[in-house]
């Protein structure tokens, strides 16, 4: 028998294949082709977003090459006459490019997994394809904790990953919300969200970060900064440098309306002369559409001036 490779390893260390029917084509290892119309979504995929540009080179590879390793699944339900209904565990991204490739049936590996399992197994996926921001991987460690009541321990133990990092992915959950966004949506790293936590609260937090993604600050840079503000003062107070932030207003508001929803948010930030509009975009076909709204020709005025 070849030996296990790399992903294939990481998920047979937690469940074992089982028989999957009269249609498999190896039962001893549970694997099989199967309609992608019979595999329903993971519940708890962890994964929130998927990169629409990888997705398309994915799919072109899948047209040239097939899908080279098959996703996980597990039986749901059985109409009788060999044709289960699965459940999706592992292989999203796959599924989702196969789908984008014309295909019509994909290869696929049947589990038997408990609700827990299948969490487990596509946080193990996603991990060990680096495939995780670090807002998904902790919403999916919390649920592996308030569901399953796992400790941080085990939950390294499970998904490869020390109980240091899991308890400190695990604190960016206490950032304010719209710092969280910033982490998911790729504009500030878990470096830079780790440094942000060492701040006294949620509204200094926003500062810092949005400061982070005006400038482009290096985590370095960051945590240099941070330690300026939390240090004491001369009175024994922690520090209060400024920094300079955008506010919140029904300018920037209605700015981010008119753009749609491609622009993720859109900030004022203002200085004591003039300031900047700031527009923040999730991948390159979305700057491209706030690009084409922004290029369209306003309405000439009556007296003919633009």
């Amino acid at each position: 028998m070849p030996p296990r490779r790399g992903l294939g390893r990481g998920l047979d260390a937690l469940i074992e294949p089982v028989h999957a029917g009269p249609h498999a084509s190896d039962l001893s290892t549970g694997n099989l082709e199967v309609e992608i119309a019979r595999i329903v979504p993971n519940p708890r995929q962890p994964r929130g977003q998927f990169d629409e540009v990888a997705l398309a080179d994915l799919a072109e590879s899948i047209r040239l090459h097939g899908v080279l390793q098959p996703l996980v699944v597990t039986v749901v339900a059985d109409e009788g006459g060999g044709r289960p209904t699965y459940q999706l565990i592992a292989g999203e991204r796959r599924l989702q490019a196969a789908g984008l490739a014309g295909l019509v049936r994909v290869p696929v590996t049947v589990r038997d997994a408990s609700p827990r399992e299948q969490l487990e197994l596509a946080v193990v996926e996603n991990v060990q394809r680096a495939d995780l921001n670090a807002l998904e991987a902790a919403i999916a460690y919390r649920q592996l904790a308030t569901e399953f009541g796992l400790t941080q321990e085990e939950i390294g133990r499970r998904v490869g990953r020390s109980r240091h990092t899991i308890a400190n992915t695990l604190r960016l959950l206490n950032l304010p919300p719209s710092v969280q966004q910033d982490v998911r949506g790729g504009d500030l790293s878990e470096g830079h969200a780790r440094a942000l936590l060492a701040l006294p609260d949620a509204a200094r937090q926003r500062q810092v970060a949005t400061r982070v993604i005006e400038e482009g600050l290096s985590v370095r840079q960051v945590e240099a900064l941070v330690r300026r503000l939390v240090a004491p003062n001369d009175d024994g107070g922690q520090g209060t440098a400024p920094v300079e932030v955008s506010k919140p207003s029904p300018l920037a508001n209605s700015l981010r309306a008119a753009l749609g929803d491609d622009a993720r948010r859109v900030d004022l930030v203002r200085h004591r002369r003039g300031g900047r509009v700031v527009i923040h975009f999730a991948d390159d076909a979305q700057l491209g559409r706030i690009y084409a709204r922004l290029a369209t020709p306003m309405p000439q005025g009556d007296d003919g001036s633009g």
